[in-house]
């Protein structure tokens, strides 16, 4: 049978009571995040870089053709 997880809400909850007493800032959590990827063996999967669409010359010429057609209709 497989057990139910407690929700990530209530989770937060419980971490942030524990971890209040330390006055923890972004630096400090941020290593905490790290420490506890590192030691539940948990791997964050790279998100692959998707270089954006780049027009050719001519088909930024045809794009102002049609504009400047537009703009003196």
């Amino acid at each position: 049978m497989i057990e139910k997880r407690v929700s990530a809400k209530k989770k937060a909850r419980e971490l942030a009571k524990y971890l209040r007493a330390e006055r923890p800032d972004y630096a400090y959590l941020k290593s905490l995040v790290q420490h506890l990827r590192s030691g539940l063996e948990f791997e964050v999967p790279n998100s692959s870089k998707k270089l954006p669409y780049v027009p050719a010359e001519e088909e930024l010429k045809r794009y102002y053709e049609v504009v400047w057609k537009a703009k003196n209709f």
